[in-house]
């Protein structure tokens, strides 16, 4: 967290802090705070998406229209039984659909970017908690774990979960994350 201020790291830790200290049950305050960090985490990478889309819709748009125009074309080379036609536009459209589709796939990865804060700030305070396993978990995972091991889990949990709450949200509900809309 270098490069932020002081008070600003201050006030961050401060609210990510107090979601540990609900109950005063360590294990419980725990659990409760590491969910509500990664639906911080979930919600911030959602919106933060969005806002991406939104800023590129005009060039997603572009992309999705010569997609589909290049695959119409091709079809049409093929039907009419022009292979040349069929093969030169079939490669365009194919060229157009990667495009599309990794650019799509590069905005999808960035949801993931508060995670790693996350996972920075739960060290900075957790570093040393560990949580004892059982068997059969000591033969793959040795007898303790840390907080990334319970973040992580939570963390897949909480995108599960927003899918379904998301249409509840007030600025969710009215965003659709799609190039098309």
């Amino acid at each position: 967290m270098q490069g932020l201020p002081a008070y600003l790291i201050g006030w961050i830790d401060g609210f990510l802090i107090f979601f540990y200290k609900v109950t005063g049950n360590p294990v419980v305050d725990f659990f409760i705070g590491t969910i509500m960090l990664s639906f911080f985490c979930v919600i911030a990478g959602e919106f933060t998406l969005s806002i991406a889309i939104r800023f590129n819709k005009s060039h997603l748009d572009k992309m999705s229209k010569d997609m589909t125009e290049k695959e119409k074309l091709s079809i049409q080379a093929y039907e009419s039984g022009d292979r040349d036609g069929y093969k030169a536009l079939n490669k365009e459209a194919t060229d157009a659909w990667g495009k599309h589709f990794f650019t799509m796939t590069a905005y999808s990865a960035g949801i993931l970017w508060p995670v790693p804060f996350a996972l920075g700030w739960l060290h900075y305070r957790f570093y040393d908690v560990e949580f004892p396993l059982t068997f059969p978990f000591t033969l793959v995972f040795g007898k303790t774990v840390g907080y990334a091991f319970i973040f992580v889990p939570v963390y897949i949990f909480c995108r599960i979960l927003f899918k379904y709450i998301r249409p509840y949200l007030p600025y969710f509900r009215r965003i659709k994350i799609s190039p098309d809309g």
